[in-house]
C-alpha cells in the first residue's frame, strides 16, 4: 500500500512512499472499530446523572392521613413515587461508564483505522516538521497545500514535538498527536491524516506485549 508524499513545505513528490506492511496490511476490522470507538465514547461520559429515591427526598416523615375512615387510599408518606414531588423509581445514579478494552483489540482497531484512511487516499506522508519556534502560519500554509479541503486534520509526529503542537493548537479542526498515541476514534475523526515519514518505522500504538494479558 502506498501513500502520497510531500516535502516539509507542501510540495508533492513525484512518487508515493511504500507504507510498512507490518501496519498497513489492508485489513479493516469494522467490528473491532465499533467496539473500541464505543468504549472510547463511553469513557468520555461523566456519569453524573443522579435522581433521588424516596429515602433521599426531603420530608414525608409524617403519615398524611390516618389509615382508615377517610375513604381515601392508604398512604404512609407524601414522598411515595406515586406522588408529585416523591422519589424516583429506578432512576439513574452516578456511575462510571468506562469499559475495559484489551490492548490487542485496541491495536487491531488502530491498524484498521489507519488502513481505512490509507485505502481512501486520505493518509499522506510528509518530511519531518522542524520548527525552531511555534509558527501557526507555517502549519496553515502546509495544510492548505496537502489538506485537500479536509475539515478535520490529524498530524502524527515522530515523537513529541512541542513547536508543532503549539503551532496548531489554536486552529479549529486540527489535532496533533505523537505517532503511537492517537486513538482509533481520533483516527476516524480525522478526514485527513498527515504522518511524518520518520515516524512510520515505529508501532502505531504504544505499549508492550506484557500489557496484552
Amino acid at each position: 500500500m502506498k501513500a502520497q508524499a510531500y516535502s516539509a513545505d507542501g510540495k508533492a513528490r513525484s512518487k508515493g512512499v511504500q507504507l510498512p506492511d507490518s501496519t498497513f496490511d489492508g485489513v479493516v476490522n469494522e467490528a473491532a472499530l465499533h467496539q473500541v470507538v464505543t468504549a472510547y465514547l463511553n469513557g468520555r461520559r461523566q456519569g453524573t446523572a443522579s435522581t433521588k429515591n424516596r429515602a433521599r427526598v426531603r420530608g414525608g416523615g409524617r403519615k398524611p392521613w390516618r389509615q382508615k375512615g377517610t375513604g381515601r387510599a392508604r398512604a404512609g408518606t407524601i414522598r411515595s413515587p406515586l406522588w408529585k414531588g416523591g422519589g424516583v423509581v429506578f432512576g439513574p445514579q452516578p456511575r462510571p461508564h468506562s469499559v475495559r478494552v484489551p490492548r490487542k483489540l485496541r491495536r487491531l482497531a488502530i491498524r484498521s483505522a489507519l488502513n481505512a484512511r490509507a485505502a481512501e487516499g486520505n493518509l499522506v506522508v510528509v518530511e519531518a516538521l522542524e520548527l525552531e519556534a511555534p509558527r501557526t502560519k507555517a502549519i496553515v500554509e502546509l495544510l492548505e497545500k496537502i489538506g485537500d479541503g479536509a475539515r478535520n486534520v490529524l498530524i502524527l509526529t515522530d515523537g513529541i514535538k512541542r513547536t508543532v503542537h503549539l503551532s496548531a493548537r489554536n486552529l479549529p479542526g486540527i489535532m496533533v498527536r505523537p505517532w503511537g498515541e492517537a486513538s482509533a476514534y481520533e483516527l476516524l475523526w480525522a478526514d485527513r491524516i498527515v504522518v511524518e515519514d520518520s515516524a512510520l518505522s515505529g508501532e502505531p500504538v504504544a505499549g508492550t506485549e506484557e500489557d496484552d494479558e
